[in-house]
């Protein structure tokens, strides 16, 4: 089972959101707060897997909250779920360690897939978002291999993650095995010194940042 914690002040949708956990057999809502006044309390009673939060939280923001989790939980994963689609609050979402950005008007079944998609090690984000993202790469300064030492391969791949393709459509994508798409994610990271996708976008969007 895949456990959920939610942190929405919309209560209408907060509840909502927990009925369509109930109604998913590998999902189970461990806790359902409006907000983060006692988030470090109440998760480490409920252990969730996965943080399903808002950003426009009362008192304390979801990116505060993002930060405060990164900092207590080690395993915890954060999948942002608000209505703002401006990029500053999407990339600093993603550099405090989101590891997925859904907009609010993601259907049910989306969300659902992409629960199970961070749980399983992906990093999820709306196709709106994922272009802003990738965007942002491309009308920024370019990613040069002198910045991390990447091969072209490595940066069409990392790219190709960041627009929300899977391991297999890459594969496709290059003709390339699954296999070898894995061996190169995995030199990625190394030469990130990241363990994940969401903190390899995190380290390049800094770099990226300071430059």
């Amino acid at each position: 089972m895949i456990k959920v914690a939610i942190v929405e002040d919309n209560q209408i949708l907060r509840k909502s959101m927990e009925q369509l956990f109930e109604q998913t057999e590998d999902i189970v809502c461990v806790a359902s707060i409006k907000n983060l006044l006692n988030v470090v309390s109440t998760f480490q009673k409920a252990q969730p897997d996965i943080v399903l939060m808002d950003i426009g939280l009362p008192d304390i923001s979801g990116i505060e909250g993002v930060r405060t989790l990164k900092n207590n939980f080690d395993n915890m994963q954060i999948l942002m779920f608000t209505v703002f689609e401006d990029d500053d609050k999407i990339f600093e979402a993603i550099r405090e360690g989101a590891s997925g950005y859904l907009l609010k008007k993601t259907r049910p079944q989306e969300i659902i897939d992409a629960i199970r998609d961070l749980h399983q090690g992906g990093s999820p984000m709306s196709p709106l978002v994922a272009r802003k993202v990738v965007h942002y790469f491309q009308s920024g300064s370019p990613l040069k291999e002198e910045d991390f030492q990447l091969t072209t391969r490595e940066k069409e791949i990392l790219f190709a993650l960041v627009d929300g393709l899977s391991y297999k459509k890459i594969a496709d994508k290059y003709y390339l095995s699954v296999h070898t798409i894995r061996k190169h994610i995995s030199s990625i990271y190394e030469k990130l010194h990241v363990h994940s996708k969401s903190q390899a976008v995190a380290k390049i969007l800094n770099s990226q940042k300071h430059k």
